[in-house]
């Protein structure tokens, strides 16, 4: 590990808005925080921007991004600090063991920011928003819930729209060029590190928004991967 990693590591361990691997959390963020404000996560928050962001336009709502790399985390956890951003936080720990740091109907919304697309094929239960972790989600957020999707990958875009048709999901909103669209909500501009790498080459931001609002049956699944295979080979 690289020394400024190392350097980063160490101090967010002395960081006031981090929290690494916490034990008994379920329902103690409004205690955290101090105030009963609603939830919002950001998952695989990479370097914080979004949290930051968000913090920023909205001062009656508290927000937690959440990323496995502490030395990402810090750049977020230290503009926060230094702009007295009291409604960030950041929690590190992996996405898959959300449930331990959340109880039923603690979360209002959650952005999913420019995460991996893991695009190989072998590896569609690692995105973000595949039933598996959307069953997650589910049990955290409260019925009126609603999970944000941003994102420079057609596949990723497509995966989604397709799970949500899949599952007869409620789909809110549905921006396929995001910056095409006239007068887009002030949330939609906040840009990341990964959003100006332009990694896909895409050359437009996709975005949606939608509930969580069905059961996701474990039997889908298997048709989900069929149809994603699929569409793949007729490509």
């Amino acid at each position: 590990m690289g020394q400024k990693k190392l350097i980063r590591f160490n101090a967010i361990k002395a960081f006031s808005n981090v929290l690494e691997y916490p034990e008994n959390m379920h329902g103690q963020w409004s205690l955290f925080f101090k105030n009963n404000n609603p939830i919002i996560l950001e998952l695989a928050c990479g370097k914080g921007e979004y949290t930051v962001g968000l913090s920023k336009l909205f001062k009656a709502r508290n927000f937690i991004g959440i990323d496995i790399k502490g030395n990402r985390i810090w750049r977020g956890a230290k503009t926060a600090l230094e702009e007295n951003l009291h409604n960030a936080a950041f929690l590190r720990t992996e996405i898959d063991k959300i449930l331990n740091y959340f109880a039923s109907n603690e979360i209002s919304e959650i952005w999913i920011t420019f995460p991996d697309p893991q695009l190989r094929s072998g590896k569609l239960k690692k995105r973000l928003t595949h039933p598996k972790f959307l069953r997650l989600y589910q049990q955290i957020l409260q019925p009126s819930g609603t999970v944000h999707l941003k994102t420079d990958s057609p596949d990723l875009y497509n995966f989604t729209k397709t799970i949500i048709d899949l599952y007869s999901l409620e789909l809110l909103v549905d921006y396929d060029n995001t910056y095409a669209q006239n007068n887009i909500a002030e949330e939609l501009k906040i840009k990341t590190h990964y959003e100006s790498l332009d990694i896909a080459q895409s050359n437009r931001i996709h975005y949606l928004q939608f509930k969580i609002n069905k059961d996701l049956p474990i039997e889908l699944d298997e048709v989900l991967k069929e149809k994603i295979f699929d569409n793949a080979s007729k490509k």
